[in-house]
This record gives structure tokens, sequence and C-alpha cells, in this order.
């Protein structure tokens, strides 16, 4: 991706990624020409940033707004409402006697030897927790009606407190939904103007906490997001834009506003799931298949294994935790999403010394008002961006190409205040104990995460993205010993990239226990029709035709008895009277990947059916010319100056070639250690290390063994 003018030709397509300090923006046209712009966030109200950014990114390069047909959007927002817990006042309607499971939750600690362990708190406080009577067994006959007179006191309660927002979430909804659709209906009736969300459209699966969470989390936040919506699509209208606009979910599928508007829970990794798109994406171009997505932006740092070209979706998580590494310290989210794990802090994280005399960085961050101290906008804090700045990795008159001038001098301050006087360091010391301390802490749980899928991550090849990732990247792939990182163009607006290589898709689900040996096919068979139809007219909706999409079907298996699933591929093609061995034989296998083993005297069973309707994959695949290895260009024509950068291995200033990595030709070969600039971020490559630009123009680094 360039900034330079170049030819491009409409209609145009826009990827717009929101991130804690930065909104990247990402314009393709008809020949595959890609651009891009970066504009700092606006975090009073984040539309506004988008709208600035859309506007730059169409007039730089004089593209009128009726010649785009689409923007594809992916948002922080519904994440930032959870975790910073600024969602509108929701009230939750429940099946009597399950008025707290909430805080009840799974009844264990996060921390078993934290005699002072903050719980984690509803967000519906215990006053706007009603009960109502009605009760559904586990197969989903009724054993008691619903109380529908019930509810028209509690409607009044719910009104006298201000509630803007309802979930509704009965006992095992997910086999009868209807009484939470007539709650819903009578609720709509006597709160106008109150979003109802229902537990069996949100989330129609087993798991009475994770579902009452998951509904009361998308319920919490639709009336922000759809107010937040509705504002950018006016915006966008007022500029000149006609077209509908797209969401990023956060597992790699978009989806029409208006799906997204009914579930915007399912957008709550969005950012991230374009950077796993986009990375997958280039590793497959440049022919690896197994890659660690590295992505460090302003906020935080986060790593996913994509194995075969194909990152792993999960069908729950957690997210608010309050302690950003401990699982169950978090509100669990029954909705699919690629897996991935945050692994440290980003560019923007406040760096401290902690109560042991050690260097402590994040998890709060400068975000992009102030910021770090070196954008001169009043932040005094030091800050991850301020080291790399005092290390010469970032240069300050070259940051976004020159659009933003910062002050190392503001930079050496902070770190010389509140670090080195600290600890009686030097400013430099300093400056690379806070680097060292994210490099070391990234690199940890990295491995940590690969190690618990049975995998090294030194057996992959490190694609880093995010406007810090290529800063970071080779020093912590060297950490986990890891001897390749590919860096694409354009690496620091990765994740709006991805959402433009991403299909539209959408993931139904449905809860039906059933031991194999009582499944009937055809049941099955009318189930997954059903399903599959309510995508297909999803995505004729969006204009796809029913050529045009995909189905895949899969089963949450496990042993009769286990509390938890394996997700198997059904094959549902095939003949449906072998349905039964096809899944038995399924479920065997994948589960022996999972754990090496087998049960064989202990009956299977489904516990739910996923199916996936999904729209053609963007073609973005673009091959350039094979290379003439006897007139291979040379990086000197790239040479920008030189200027003093810290070398890690050797602990001294080393002086360092900076180049222009637009005028970086495909072919050319340099040695490190060398600075590699371009305007959204820039690449530090250590000493020894070798870079060659590949035929699509990426930097492949090959690195240096530890010893070296």
């Amino acid at each position: 991706m360039s900034r330079e003018p170049i030819a491009m030709k409409g209609p145009y397509r826009i990827g717009v990624d929101i991130g804690g300090t930065f909104t990247d923006l990402v314009m393709i046209d008809s020949q595959g020409h890609l651009v891009n712009e970066k504009v700092l966030t606006t975090p009073h109200d984040p539309s506004q940033g988008v709208l600035i950014g859309v506007s730059l990114i169409t007039k730089n390069n004089g593209v009128l707004p009726e010649q785009v047909d689409n923007i594809i959007h992916g948002t922080t927002l519904v994440a930032n409402a959870l975790i910073e817990r600024k969602g509108v006042v929701t009230a939750l309607v429940t099946t009597l006697g399950f008025r707290d499971v909430l805080q009840i939750a799974r009844e264990w600690r996060y921390d078993i030897y934290d005699l002072f362990l903050t719980p984690v708190e509803p967000l519906v406080p215990r006053s706007l927790r009603f009960e109502v009577k009605e009760r559904v067994a586990f197969d989903g006959a009724v054993i008691e009606p619903l109380d529908v007179e019930a509810l028209k006191p509690i409607a009044k309660q719910i009104r006298d407190a201000g509630a803007q927002a309802v979930a509704i979430c009965f006992l095992h909804a997910f086999r009868h939904d209807g009484h939470e659709l007539k709650a819903k209906e009578i609720l709509q009736g006597l709160l106008p103007g109150v979003t109802i969300c229902i537990s069996s459209e949100v989330m129609p699966e087993i798991g009475e906490y994770e579902r009452t969470a998951t509904a009361v989390c998308n319920a919490y936040v639709q009336p922000l997001f759809e107010k937040y919506i509705s504002g950018l699509i006016q915006g966008l209208k007022a500029m000149g834009f006609q077209k509908d606009l797209y969401l990023m979910q956060s597992d790699g599928g978009t989806v029409h506003y208006t799906t997204a508007m009914a579930y915007p829970i399912r957008l709550v990794q969005s950012g991230p799931a374009g950077g796993v798109q986009a990375t997958s994406l280039i590793g497959k171009i440049a022919g690896l298949k197994d890659v660690l997505c590295f992505d460090m932006g302003g906020t935080t740092a986060k790593a996913c294994l994509i194995n075969g070209s194909e990152s792993q979706v999960i069908n729950d998580f957690e997210v608010a935790r309050l302690q950003r590494f401990r699982k169950g310290s978090g509100i669990p989210l029954k909705v699919p999403a690629i897996d991935m794990i945050e692994i440290g802090s980003g560019g923007g994280s406040i760096a401290r010394v902690n109560q042991l005399g050690l260097i402590q960085v994040g998890p709060d961050s400068s975000s992009a008002v102030p910021g770090p101290a070196c954008y001169g906008q009043g932040g005094l804090d030091p800050t991850v961006t301020d080291a790399d700045l005092v290390l010469g990795y970032l240069e300050a008159g070259s940051f976004l190409g020159g659009d933003m001038q910062l002050d190392l001098a503001a930079a050496g301050r902070a770190i010389e205040t509140q670090i080195a006087q600290a600890l009686s360091l030097s400013l430099v010391d300093a400056a690379f104990g806070i680097h060292e301390t994210v490099n070391e802490a990234m690199a940890q749980a990295a491995s940590i995460h690969a190690l618990e899928k049975g995998l090294k991550a030194s057996h992959y090849a490190m694609v880093p993205i995010g406007g810090a990732g290529p800063v970071h990247a080779c020093h912590v792939a060297m950490k986990l010993d890891m001897r390749h990182v590919l860096i694409p163009r354009g690496a620091g607006v990765a994740s709006a990239f991805g959402f433009l290589a991403s299909p539209m898709s959408f993931q139904f689900v449905k809860a039906q226990i059933s031991t194999l040996t009582l499944l009937d096919p055809n049941k099955v068979q009318a189930l997954v029709d059903d399903l599959k139809n309510k995508g297909l007219a999803m995505m004729s909706h969006s204009g796809l035709t029913l050529d045009q999409c995909r189905v895949k079907v899969s089963a949450a298996m496990r042993y009769v008895g286990q509390g938890y699933e394996v997700e198997v591929p059904v094959d549902m093609v095939s003949p449906m009277a072998d349905l039964v061995a096809r899944m038995a034989h399924g479920f065997s296998t994948c589960y022996q990947q999972l754990y090496g083993r087998t049960e064989k005297d202990t009956p299977a069973e489904v516990v739910s059916w996923r199916v996936v309707v999904q729209g053609p994959s963007p073609d973005l695949l673009q091959v350039a010319d094979s290379l003439d290895e006897a007139a291979l260009p040379q990086a000197d024509a790239a040479l920008k100056s030189h200027r003093p950068v810290f070398c890690v291995q050797r602990k001294i200033f080393v002086t360092t070639p900076v180049y222009a990595r637009h005028l970086l030709a495909v072919g050319a070969v340099l040695e490190g250690p060398a600075i590699i600039e371009e305007r959204e971020s820039t690449v530090v490559v250590p000493h020894l290390a070798r870079v060659t630009v590949d035929a699509h123009w990426n930097l492949r680094i090959d690195l240096p063994l530890q010893s070296s």
C-alpha cells in the first residue's frame, strides 16, 4: 500500500478500523490498487474520526463519494462500552429463582489464593433483576406457562428506573423460545422506545450463566451502537455516500449494518479479527501456511496462530477482565470469534515503577488524548512510543510521513522523571528497560499460548501488523527463537485492509442435545435447512445470490458427562442414512487431534448445531512477475539518511541506515541493522538480520540465531 499518487479506477471500497489511538483507512479500486490514511481517533465521538478519515482518503486520491461501492467498518465501541462500563441502564427479566445467576456465575474463584479477590460485578444491579413465573424443561416441554400479568408491574419498575434496555433470559429457552418471544412482545408494548433482547435470539445455546451474560451484554450496548451507526450513516450520506455500510464481526465475516445493529455483541473483537484476516491472506500470498499474527497497536498487543492459512474460530471468550491474563475475571460471551490472545501492551501503554521497584508497562493507555508525552498534546506519562523514540527506533520528523511531529525532549523528560530517576538509571537504560519489558512479556505470553495448544511458536513465521508491530516484531521473534518475519506493505493499517479481504458471513446456532445413537437424520436436515434459509435470506438482503453463497455445518460434540465440547465439521451432502457413522468418525478424529486419545466405552452426544452461511471472499490475490535473479535492484536507491539507533545485541547506539520503504524495489536486499520507514509504521531490523523484498513487496527478514 502506498500513499504516493497512482492511477486508480473505480468503483472503490473502503475499510475503516477505529483503534484506541488511531483510526486507520484503506481504499481499494477495481484493479486492486491500495491506498491508505491514518488519523487520530476522536474518543468523544469516534464517528468524527471516521468521517474525517473517509473525507481525506477520498479527496487525496480524487475519488468522488458516488464512486464508492461500500464502506466496511470495524469499531471498538462495543468492547470499550463493556470494559469501561459505559453502556445504558439495563434490566434483566428471568425465570423465578434465577435472579442471581449473574452473581453466582460459575461458583469458582479466578484466583483461589487471593483473599481480597474482586468479584466480577454484574452489568445489571440486583434492583433491576426481575423474576417471573414460567418454566420449561430441558427437553423444551412447558412445565409452567408464562405469567403474563406479572410482566405489567415489572415493566412499571423498569420504566421508573429509567432503564433503556431489557434482557430476557428464561431457563432452557434455547429449546423452547415461546415464553421469551411472548415476554418480548408484551414488554415492547409496555415500554415503547426501550430495547428488548432475548437470549434465544442472541445465543440459543446451553449454559445458563453464559447465555444470560451474553444477552445482557447485547442489550447493554445496543442503544449506544444503534445511535452510533445511525449517526455515522447520516454523516456519510451528508458527504454524498449513498451505498450501504457493512461491519466486521469478531469471527472474520462482514454483515449489513442492520444485522450488526441487532447483534452488536458479535462485533466486540471486530478490529483484531480484521488484522487476522489480513495476516492470513498475506501469508497465503507469500506461500506461508503457518504464521503467527502479531498485532500491536496503540493500546494492546494480540497474537493469533494461523495454521494452513486458516485461523480457528472459537465460540466463547471473555471480555472486560479485571485481570488481563486471568481467565474467569471477565464477562463470558458465547459468540463466534477468531481465537486470539491478548499478549501485552501497545505503543500508548503507560510505563511506571511498581511496588517491587520494577518497570511495569500498562495495562492503562494514554489513548489518543492526551496520548504519549511525545505527541505534544499535554501527556506527561512515559509510554512505549516515548521509549522507542528515545532509542532511535522512531524519528521525530518522519512519524506518519511527517504529518505529525513528535517531541523528543518531552519523551525524554517523561522517562527521566518517572522511570530513570526512580531507579537511578540513565535515560537510555530506562527507555531500553521499557522496550525490553514489553518485548519479554509479549514473547512469554505468545510462547505459552502456543504451548497450550501443543504447538511451538518457533515453528511459525511472524507477520506483524499494527502501528507498533513492525517496531517490536524482530526483537520479540528472536526471543521466541523464530527465524523468519514477514512484514507486508501498510502493516500499520492491516486491520482495515483485512475488512476488505473478508467475506460476508453469519453464523447461526441451535442447541439440540442428543446422543449419536438417538440422532434422527431427518430432524437434523430440517434444523440445518431452517438455519441455512435464514442465512441465505440475510445474504440476499446484502445483494448476494444463492449461487454465490456456501454453507458450512458443524456440531458441538462431547462424550456424555463432559462439560466441554469439540467442534466437528459435518458433511450434509452425502446420503443422510450414513450421517451418524460420519459424525462418529469425525468426532473421534477431532477428539484424538485435541487430546491424543479417545474413549471407547463412553457414548458421544451432540450439544448444538452451527451453520455458517458465507459469501465469496474478495479476490485480492496479486502475483508479481518472477524476478530476474541476475539483475536484482540495489537497496541504496531507497537510502534516506543515517541516524543513531540503539542496538539490542550490542547495547550501544549504532549509526544506522534509514530506508524509505516505498522506494525499495522488488528483489532489493539489505543487511541489518537498519530502519525501514513507511507512513503507517517503522520496521526495526536487528544486527545481522537479512532483508529481502519479495515479489509481493513484503519484507522477508531472516533473523540471526540468538547466539549470533
